[in-house]
């Protein structure tokens, strides 16, 4: 349970009383000595406790037991202290003395005893609100949100609301925080002190809870009346990647305010997420000009231009993040953090190395890395590098030193392992060893998605189907899945309706990912409809132009006439990656010469 909701507390009064007693006690051999040799001071006036005599006993018997180590005896005496004096901080002792021993139902006792017997303590209802979050008890939410909005001012009311959501980040059942607070959010909205900061929240939890629709109408509201308003804007970059309408405001803001770096570089992350990776390559490389100082823009820089096969863009801008960084160390030493950025960024440059086959920098980049526990990145990395010198069995054996005691670190050696053979294409061996993967966690989606990839690889297309079906059944957000088996069917020009009902399903879960909107093209594309497909396809390749959507667009605008555009788009992709399967087999059948 974090120490940070409940901080150390001050002895109570009592408490304290009673230690000056006995300290007393302890120095009254020196008593006499002491006046002896000290001014006389003004006598100060008698302030008589109110505090009797059992309260005294109780108090010192509690602490007494506390001290010897009877927390379950110490809470029951000073909890009935607590009600009988109504003292908050009694009360907040006893909290804390509950939370000590982890006891968390007994804290809640506590802090609900606090609130009742002194209804009006904004601090008794937040600590009762704290508690039941993190005791998952969205049940009794409404309550103490209603009590606190009552009886706090109107600042302290926007701030319960701007925090509100920060306590359900990790609760196990979104929806049920949802239902438990919407009538309550609902209501403070109708104050037009409260309404924004109510809508705002209510927005969170509608998108915690999977609801994006619902989230981005209640954020579009507080645009509406406020376009620049911060939080706001942040919530329509959290939604841009279900909700495209949520895009247009944040760039009106941008338009507004172009020097707002801090928007702009959260822009740049959202068009990362949504794998628009040449916009967000973009907004970067204008941070940059407009930032040079600032090292955070050169290493998003670099890894965008790293995953658009970039290298001659990509190491400059890495290089430059590292000088960055090291200026920016105050004392002349990294923080831990920072370390850990040059790192990754060391990393990056291995990669840089591997796109043009110096496998030698590549290893000097990787032999800086130094780590205390094995780690998967790295170790994928140097097992690659020893697979593209043909030592495969040493690279294997590399992936098998990572740690594999809990599921989630066995499910990350099966990944290593099995991405390590699909960039060898080993394609029968990294099915066999995903089959182990998914024998040992059945309900694991992403490796049971992979397998799926190898059995398509092997052409094994009905076991394909099933492993996806099974996928999507594990986990029905699983947009991926949703394409991999809508663009399989329409590629073999098979159930075509369906494929695409299937990928209109995975747009609907990531509307602006490229590989869907792909995938969106390609249906079109096989249903006749060549304009549409063009669009789509279009604006794939804009958003990230790898290989396989050139291969894609360049085959409709071929049939749709356009053949020396086809031809540059095509040359382009093989530009980035020499070899490119999907153009050169696009190009033989279509036998467009180059």
């Amino acid at each position: 349970m974090p120490r940070s909701l409940f901080p150390l507390l001050r002895p109570s009064r009592l408490a304290l009383a009673c230690a000056l007693s006995l300290g007393t006690l302890a120095l009254s051999a020196h008593a006499d000595e002491a006046a002896a040799t000290a001014p006389a001071a003004p006598a100060l006036p008698v302030q008589n406790s109110t505090m009797d005599a059992p309260m005294f006993y109780q108090l010192l018997v509690g602490e007494m037991e506390l001290r010897s180590g009877e927390v379950g005896v110490a809470y029951q005496v000073l909890l009935d202290a607590a009600r009988r004096s109504q003292d908050e901080t009694l009360y907040k002792r006893v909290v804390q003395i509950a939370v000590q021993g982890r006891a968390g139902e007994q804290a809640l006792v506590a802090a609900k005893a606090w609130r009742d017997g002194v209804p009006g303590s904004l601090e008794a209802h937040q600590t009762t609100l704290q508690l039941l979050a993190l005791l998952n008890k969205p049940q009794e939410l409404a309550g103490p949100v209603q009590s606190l909005l009552k009886l706090g001012s109107e600042s302290q009311s926007q701030h319960l609301l701007r925090t509100l959501p920060g306590l359900f980040t990790r609760a196990p059942e979104p929806q049920r925080v949802l239902d438990a607070l919407q009538p309550t959010l609902q209501t403070a909205a109708r104050n037009p002190a409260l309404r924004q900061g109510a809508q705002l929240c209510e927005a969170r939890l509608q998108l915690a809870a999977g609801h994006a629709a619902p989230a981005w109408t209640l954020t579009e509201q507080v645009l509406q009346q406020e376009p620049a308003q911060e939080e706001a804007l942040g919530l329509a970059l959290d939604l841009m990647d279900r909700q495209p309408a949520a895009e247009a405001p944040v760039r009106a803001a941008l338009a507004a305010r172009p020097d707002h770096h801090g928007l702009r570089q959260a822009y740049a992350r959202a068009l990362a997420r949504s794998q628009r990776l040449v916009e967000a390559a973009a907004e970067f490389r204008r941070l940059t000009v407009e930032q040079p100082d600032q090292p955070t823009p050169w290493y998003a820089l670099g890894s965008l231009e790293l995953e658009l096969r970039h290298p001659e863009r990509a190491e400059p801008a890495l290089l430059t993040f590292l000088k960055r960084l090291e200026e920016s160390a105050s004392s002349g030493e990294l923080t831990e953090s920072g370390r850990e950025a040059r790192q990754q960024a060391w990393l990056l440059l291995s990669r840089v190395a591997e796109q043009r086959k110096d496998w030698k920098a590549a290893q000097a980049w990787l032999d800086r890395i130094e780590v205390a526990t094995p780690r998967a990145d790295l170790s994928y990395r140097k097992a690659l590098l020893l697979a593209r010198q043909g030592r495969l069995d040493q690279a294997r054996q590399l992936i098998h030193e990572l740690p594999g005691e809990t599921d989630e670190q066995l499910r990350t050696r099966f990944m290593a392992e099995s991405q390590l053979l699909r960039d060898l294409q080993q394609w029968p061996a990294a099915y066999e060893l995903l089959g182990q993967a998914t024998a040992r966690l059945p309900a694991d989606a992403d490796l049971l998605y992979e397998q799926a990839m190898m059995a398509e690889k092997l052409n094994r297309l009905d076991e394909m189907e099933q492993q996806l079906r099974r996928t999507i059944e594990i986990s029905p957000k699983h947009f991926h899945a949703y394409n991999a088996l809508g663009y399989s069917l329409a590629d073999r020009k098979l159930r075509l309706d369906e494929a695409r009902e299937l990928i209109v399903k995975a747009l609907s879960l990531a509307p602006k990912e490229p590989a869907i909107v792909d995938s969106m093209g390609w249906v079109e594309y096989r249903l006749g409809r060549l304009q549409e497909a063009e669009r789509w396809l279009a604006e794939a390749y804009a958003s990230r132009p790898d290989g396989d959507i050139a291969a894609h667009l360049g085959e409709v605008l071929w049939q749709a006439g356009q053949k020396d555009k086809a031809r540059q788009v095509w040359a382009e992709g093989l530009k980035r990656e020499p070899g490119n399967e999907a153009i050169q087999e696009a190009r033989q059948r279509l036998q467009a010469a180059p």
